[in-house]
């Protein structure tokens, strides 16, 4: 006899990328998986699956979030932005057109989540340094090493061209 629980589902009423969604989920869907696997959006990735690379961010209510640690249950409500809702039909988000201006990926696996977090970190605006962004991104692993590239994209479309280049980098 299977378990009433295993079948239990919740309603949950979730914007994505300003399309309104009427869900039935289990609990224990992640934001992730009802991207991924249920509504087809696969520009966020399943890097880590434990919260620790950024591949899976994107926006909900405008705050950078790993999807990948958020049951999509609990946020029921919620405006959600993933990288395919960046673009305004052809016109790319800012950032991802300076991510392709200064070649600010490499394999691209990472590249979805890099671009949803700087979207974040330049809404939160408390940048004033290349060293901020650096430590505001570092929750945003990239294995290709293009971090130089990603902050001077993020720099860009602040304005914050005159952020001298640090030693460090």
């Amino acid at each position: 006899m299977p378990d009433p629980a295993s079948t239990q589902t919740f309603p949950v009423a979730l914007t994505i990328n300003g399309t309104r969604h009427e869900l039935s989920l289990p609990p224990w869907v992640t934001l992730l998986d009802l991207l991924r696997e249920q509504l087809g959006l696969t520009g966020s990735k399943k890097g880590c699956d434990h919260g620790q690379c950024g591949a899976c961010t994107v926006l909900i209510d405008g705050q950078r979030i790993n999807s990948c640690l958020i049951l999509a249950v609990s946020r029921d409500g919620a405006e959600i932005t993933t990288v395919e809702g960046l673009a305004h039909g052809n016109q790319l988000h800012p950032l991802q057109a300076a991510f392709i201006e200064h070649d600010a990926f490499q394999c691209g696996y990472c590249t979805p989540g890099q671009i949803c977090s700087g979207v974040g970190l330049m809404r939160e605006g408390h940048i004033r340094s290349r060293a901020d962004i650096r430590e505001q991104m570092s929750g945003n692993i990239c294995r290709c090493g293009a971090y130089t590239n990603i902050a001077d994209a993020i720099a860009d479309v602040l304005g914050e061209q005159s952020i001298s280049r640090e030693a460090a980098e």
